[in-house]
């Protein structure tokens, strides 16, 4: 849930701490991709460069899985919230893993493009999300995705039972 009085759009950005190589904010050296509402589809456009190329021109199959991985779980996680219509950075706060991810790679993916994501919620099942995610490159899509992300954490729950908590 967001509105002009919420600084930024983007889920990531309430993510503190994270360092993850696909969406972290707190990882320079990674993708840094930005996901964002619109409407019921959750969008991200993200710049390859030419050290993603897995062949000359296009863009690595690992990347783009990353890309399509990070997406969908801040698509479930962005769902968490605004189900419960309350705003990125309020308690309890959700942290999603991917169970399962299975990629169809439709067209190879040129790396000079911008990359668009569009992932939409198909079920909600307990801790348990479906996403559905397409990439396009030049209005064509190239990929899509159905990915399961389960809800690893929810701050209102014990302490001991937090995966990402530092031992």
């Amino acid at each position: 849930m967001q509105n002009s009085s919420v600084p930024s759009p983007y889920v990531q950005d309430f993510m503190d701490g994270n360092i993850c190589f696909g969406c972290g904010k707190d990882n320079p050296d990674g993708l840094q991709i930005k996901s964002y509402w619109e409407g019921d589809t959750c969008i991200c456009h993200w710049q390859p460069q030419p050290r993603y190329q897995g062949w000359k021109n296009l863009l690595n199959g690992g990347i783009l899985a990353t890309l399509i991985d990070c997406h969908t779980m801040a698509t479930a996680t962005a769902n968490a919230y605004r189900s419960e219509n309350r705003y990125y950075d309020t308690e309890p706060q959700y942290m999603y893993a991917t169970g399962t991810m299975t990629v169809k790679y439709l067209l190879p993916t040129p790396v000079v493009a911008i990359i668009e994501l569009r992932a939409q919620v198909k079920e909600v099942k307990g801790k348990k999300t479906i996403v559905y995610c397409e990439a396009f490159a030049n209005g064509q899509k190239t990929a899509e995705a159905e990915v399961i992300a389960i809800r690893v954490h929810d701050s209102s729950q014990a302490e001991a039972h937090n995966p990402f908590r530092h031992r």
